[in-house]
């Protein structure tokens, strides 16, 4: 009879089965793909040239060395002692280069002419022939060391022939034709000991100096010794380029960023400071011969290179051509003439430059526009920060104009161009937002485009487009561009939807910014400004409100930032109204009006919440201005105030669990503090404040979902209400005031109890006992007499002993604090007088005996103060 397991032993034997074919699966595929590794032919060597990986780790999917078997534990090599070589290799050339320094400076005078020209010669020849022997030799890295002795021995010997030969040469002509011979010498004896790293570099550096230090010599005005600095750039670039060995390649590349930079330097200098359009001509074709430099190396350089080198040549063509026209005219209108040429190459998405340059020169136009925007901040920020001095003058007096009412003392005269420069941008902007799908289909071929050379080349080879190379990926591989959605790009890039959005948000921004700096710059009346800024809220609300609502992608962008500058032209406009009382209450009802109809008209969700909001804040600042217009002071406006929060609690109980109605009351509630904080100065104000923000607590506490917190806020508002009150009127015996109160509230607490056990304490008695020990507390602790402490600690020792015996929270810990704070107003003049008697050193023992015994006990009183919190927790 076959034995047939339980099924839960079935099930398990199942799994470990499984798992042990899974694990022999997983070594099986592991050695399979060393096998197929280990059998793939070994990459062909790449050809002389720009290789990208060899300026450091290999590129991403290049073939390399096999992996090793599953298991494989490579064995350890022994380390050759290379460190110490090369320290030794340093410190004897070191030593030697500073002994034929000392020598040439110090003992180069004892010795005749045909001596020093002999023992120049023989040991400059000496050093330069060493690395030929000691390379066939296989000794490197002394002959790496000879080498730097032999480049610093032909230094000496040219300070040697221009201090023996040549005294009387011009310095910097001489040092000019010395790094020209001695830079052609060092690539010859490079080339020809191909195996050392040191001479083509140190050829490099020294090709740097001729072309400057000739111009320099000759006297040459700025302009020559750019093209000398540009000439040398371009030298540069062919070596980075075509250059033997990667040491050289580096060399050139960071020599040729100086030079370039400083050439480009030069040409913008001459440019911008030129006296006319035709002393920006010669400026402007450096920099033109400059631009077309860098495209020329960006055509063939990789990635990151070929965006640098597409937006230089951007920005230098921007500063040759922009610098002509901003010659003629004003200072002010310099900036939009730099963009109005800055906005041209944005066409290279049509022409057929390679990808990454092109994208390259698109960055340089993003990069003048968005200078030219910056020019713009200070003054949009003194438009909209300036009317803040308005808040320590309200209502003095209508300014003459739009510029007086900011108070900033600007330049305004060489502003004049920046609300054009917004509002271009702005249009173009928009232009982008409303032809989208147009602009996309301009802009695909730049995207998609791969480099030349596509496909025939080895991975990550120059000028293949693969991703190595920072081609773009082929259509057939990675499916349809980025911007069209689904590429595996579209989860790193922003999606078509998202930068329209952006477009159209920007669009809004630099729009309203435009108008609004207008006004400034033209010094419109006061009137015509406040009227203008509050139609442009206006239209921001509209264009919040139609796209209110319409999805999480990109299309909300639109909305939402209009929704945000709505609410900043709306503060500005309203700081701006201060200046006179008319314009104040025309504003603030026009902004109330106008978000009061927003939320009306958006649909539910944040934005509606935020409209609300915005007229509410509106309508408090409307009765506060209704105060200061009946000459009420702040603490009579106080009552005022609340009318606001009085109809925000109406409003919430006629929409009940709608979701504006919370925010809109919070916000009613905000404004009640304000009105209290008016009140503070004037107690019987401040109690009718109280009383009054009372009512409208116990008025919202009718809803059932406001009830836990507005009842409490509530009974909590009555009674300091009651204490300010009797404070205000300066009774000495409150008892006589709040025992009337505290009686009929306990009995009803003890019905309530009867009838509900399980009704909590506090609920119960908790008010009736803070309505008269709370006052009696406080007048107790100003008392001189005996009588009222020692009748409060009675009072206080009896509800704490029922609050233990009945296991009632509120009676415990409210008859305990009283208690306490009781004993010890009575005992602290004896403690101070005991402190003043002891040794100043007995209060810190004491503490730190106790910090001691604490310690020691540190578990205990944890597992004390759990018990005590559970026993509270128990009580009702």
């Amino acid at each position: 009879m076959e034995h047939v397991p339980p099924p839960a032993e079935e099930l398990a034997r199942l799994d470990r089965e499984l798992a042990e074919l899974d694990a022999r699966r997983a070594q099986l595929l592991t050695r399979r793909a060393w096998l197929l590794a280990a059998l793939r032919p070994p990459a062909p060597t790449a050809a002389p040239g720009w290789n990208p990986s060899g300026w450091g780790a290999p590129a991403a999917g290049r073939p390399g060395a096999p992996a090793q078997p599953w298991g494989h534990v490579p064995p350890k090599q022994p380390s050759a002692p290379r460190s110490a070589q090369n320290v030794l290799l340093t410190l004897g050339g070191l030593l030697l280069t500073v002994a034929a320094i000392a020598f040439t400076l110090v003992s180069w005078g004892s010795m005749g002419i045909g001596g020093r020209s002999a023992v120049l010669a023989a040991v400059t020849v000496g050093a330069l022939a060493a690395p030929v022997v000691l390379l066939r030799r296989g000794l490197t890295a002394t002959a790496e060391a000879l080498a730097a002795l032999a480049l610093v021995l032909t230094l000496l010997d040219a300070y040697a022939v221009h201090a023996v030969a040549a005294p009387d040469a011009d310095g910097l002509g001489f040092t000019a034709v010395a790094a020209a011979v001695l830079a052609a010498l060092w690539t010859a004896y490079g080339l020809a000991l191909g195996k050392l790293h040191l001479p083509l570099p140190a050829a490099v550096v020294l090709a740097q100096w001729p072309l400057l230090f000739g111009a320099w010599a000759a006297g040459a005005p700025a302009l020559v010794v750019g093209w000398a600095l540009l000439a040398t750039a371009v030298l540069d670039g062919a070596i980075a380029l075509w250059g033997k060995g990667t040491g050289a390649r580096v060399t050139a590349c960071l020599g040729g960023s100086v030079m370039a930079f400083s050439a480009l330097m030069v040409g913008l200098t001459l440019s911008v400071t030129a006296s006319g359009p035709l002393g920006a001509l010669a400026p402007g074709v450096l920099l033109l011969t400059a631009a077309a430099a860098a495209l020329a190396g960006a055509w063939r350089a990789p990635r990151g290179f070929a965006r640098a080198g597409g937006a230089v040549a951007g920005l230098a063509v921007v500063a040759a051509v922009g610098g002509v026209p901003a010659a003629v005219v004003p200072e002010g209108w310099r900036v939009l003439a730099y963009l109005l040429v800055g906005l041209a190459p944005a066409a290279v998405v049509r022409a057929r430059l390679p990808r990454n340059a092109a994208i390259g020169v698109l960055v340089a136009s993003a990069a003048v526009v968005a200078g030219a925007l910056v020019g713009a901040l200070p003054g949009l920020a003194a438009v909209l920060l300036g009317p803040v001095t308005l808040l320590s003058d309200v209502w003095s007096g209508s300014p003459e104009g739009f510029r007086s009412a900011v108070g900033s003392t600007l330049p305004w005269s060489e502003l004049a161009a920046t609300p054009v420069v917004l509002a271009l941008v702005a249009g173009l902007l928009g232009a982008a937002y409303r032809w989208w799908p147009s602009l996309a289909r301009i802009a695909a071929p730049l995207i998609a485009r791969e480099e030349p050379g596509s496909g025939t080349g080895p991975t990550g080879a120059p000028g293949t487009g693969t991703p190595e190379a920072g081609g773009a990926a082929a259509p057939g591989v990675s499916g349809a561009p980025w911007y069209a959605g689904g590429a595996p790009a579209a989860r790193r890039r922003p999606s078509g939807a998202a930068l329209r959005g952006a477009a159209g948000a920007g669009a809004a921004v630099l729009g309203w910014g435009a108008l609004l700096l207008s006004g400034a710059v033209l010094d419109v009346p006061y009137a015509v400004a406040v009227a203008g800024e509050t139609l442009l809220v206006a239209g921001l609300l509209a264009l919040a409100v139609r796209g209110a609502g319409s999805g999480r992608d990109g299309s909300a962008a639109v909305p939402v930032t209009a929704l945000v500058v709505a609410l900043a032209a709306a503060v500005s406009t309203g700081l701006l109204s201060l200046a006179c009382e008319g314009a104040s209450y025309a504003v603030f009802g026009a902004l109330t009006a106008l978000f009061a109809g927003a939320a009306v008209r958006a649909g539910a969700g944040v934005p509606r919440a935020v409209f609300a909001v915005a007229a509410t804040v509106g309508g408090t600042v409307l009765s506060g201005f209704a105060g200061r217009s009946l000459g009420l002071a702040p603490h009579e406006a106080a009552p005022l105030v609340l009318l606001v929060p009085a109809l925000t609690v109406l409003f919430g109980a006629r929409l009940r669990r709608n979701p504006v109605a919370l925010p809109v009351e919070l916000t009613g509630a905000l404004g009640a503090l304000v009105a209290v904080a008016l009140a503070v100065p004037d107690a019987p104000f401040l109690a009718l404040v109280l009383a009054l923000c009372g009512v409208l607590a116990a008025g919202a506490a009718v809803r059932p979902e406001r009830r836990p917190v507005a009842g409490y806020l509530a009974a909590a508002l009555f009674v300091l209400a009651t204490w300010v009150r009797l404070a205000a009127s300066e009774v000495s015996f409150p008892e006589a005031y709040t025992l009337p109160v505290t009686v009929p509230a306990l009995v009803v607490g003890f019905l309530r109890r009867r009838k509900d056990p399980e009704a909590s304490s506090w609920t119960a008695y908790g008010p009736g006992l803070a309505a008269t020990l709370l006052p009696s507390l406080a007048v107790a602790w100003t008392d001189p007499d005996w009588q009222r402490p020692l009748l409060l600690g009675v009072a206080a020792l009896v509800i704490t002993l029922l609050g233990a015996r009945y296991r009632l929270q509120a009676l415990l810990l409210l008859g305990g604090a009283v208690l306490a704070l009781d004993g010890l107003h009575e005992l602290a003049p004896y403690v101070v007088q005991v402190a003043g008697a002891l040794p100043r050193w007995l209060p810190p023992a004491l503490a730190g005996l106790l910090l001691l015994v604490v310690g020691a006990t540190y578990e205990q009183r944890l597992r004390d103060a759990r018990r005590l919190k559970d026993a509270l927790g128990r009580m009702r």
